[in-house]
């Protein structure tokens, strides 16, 4: 989560570089070569974000597993460490930001896609949802379609979906976690987790 604070502050700061703000790309040129007016370095360009990355991998080294932990999984680990305050959180925060996002809640005809990463023998694959009305005020989401193997399909494919919920996406937000989640309206991505 820290590394998220600093990315975040270092991307403020680059976006506001100059008399343009905000920029959307920074221009530098490379030491040790010329150009023909005599200027040293060969001129390169870069979008903020991307060099915001480059500068906190640096400095703070690659995102840690913990950063890519679902908000079940960052719980439980600070229940391990006998960490109330974490623990809560973890869990607060995973609810507020998906209570709060522009989006939410889920409609019906919304597309929910879950990313999931190799583990063990089974490959990564992606499952898609769509939601539905399931009446008296209650949303479900069922399966439309899975890229897993044959093999791996049985007891993992469609283990989020639901009959019938005040929130279908709930659970899939806690435990894949909102970076393994892509929420589509209407022909366009409202929430790109693996994107963001």
């Amino acid at each position: 989560m820290r590394r998220s604070v600093e990315l975040q502050i270092i991307t403020e700061a680059l976006s506001k570089l100059g008399p343009h703000t905000p920029a959307a790309r920074i221009w530098g040129r490379a030491p040790g070569a010329s150009n023909e007016a005599g200027a040293s370095g060969n001129v390169w360009a870069a979008d903020v974000h991307d060099l915001a990355v480059h500068i906190v991998t640096r400095l703070y080294g690659r995102p840690s597993a913990a950063e890519a932990a679902s908000p079940l999984a960052q719980a439980e680990g600070y229940k391990r460490a006998r960490d109330i305050v974490g623990e809560i959180g973890a869990l607060t925060g995973a609810h507020d930001g998906l209570t709060s996002a522009p989006w939410h809640p889920l409609r019906p005809g919304d597309l929910v896609h879950i990313a999931y990463e190799q583990a063990g023998d089974m490959a990564p694959f992606g499952e898609t949802h769509i939601v539905a009305n399931a009446g008296g005020g209650l949303m479900s989401m069922k399966l439309l379609a899975h890229t897993a193997r044959a093999e791996d399909a049985e007891g993992m494919v469609g283990c989020f979906a639901t009959e019938a919920a005040d929130d279908p996406l709930y659970e899939a937000w806690f435990e894949a976690g909102p970076q393994r989640l892509v929420v589509v309206r209407d022909g366009l991505v409202v929430h790109n987790g693996p994107g963001a």
